[in-house]
């Protein structure tokens, strides 16, 4: 899958956001975090881990989420994140003027 189909939905990109800021999180937190359903966000973990963009740990029943930063798709994601914040801040910070 291309970086433009995985970016492409607001709830990968909320969910690579949130988890490039806590480092790592549980699979609800995610969900409350994204402000989402589970049953929107396990499919898009289960694409991101395909991807190879995101790891997984167990803890019992817990499941632990993190970037897999040593994939360069994760890196490339990241960067375009910022880019993209970085234009949207600034289109916010003109609008007001």
């Amino acid at each position: 899958m291309d970086l433009e189909t995985i970016l492409a939905s607001s709830c990968r990109r909320k969910m690579l956001k949130t988890l490039w800021k806590l480092g790592q999180t549980n699979v609800m937190e995610l969900v409350l975090k994204v402000n989402s359903t589970y049953s929107q966000v396990n499919p898009n973990l289960q694409i991101l881990e395909k991807e190879g963009i995101i790891a997984d740990r167990h803890f019992g029943r817990m499941r632990i989420i993190q970037l897999n930063k040593e994939n360069s798709k994760t890196l490339l994601l990241l960067q375009a994140l910022k880019t993209l914040s970085a234009q949207n801040a600034k289109t916010r910070k003109e609008a007001t003027m």
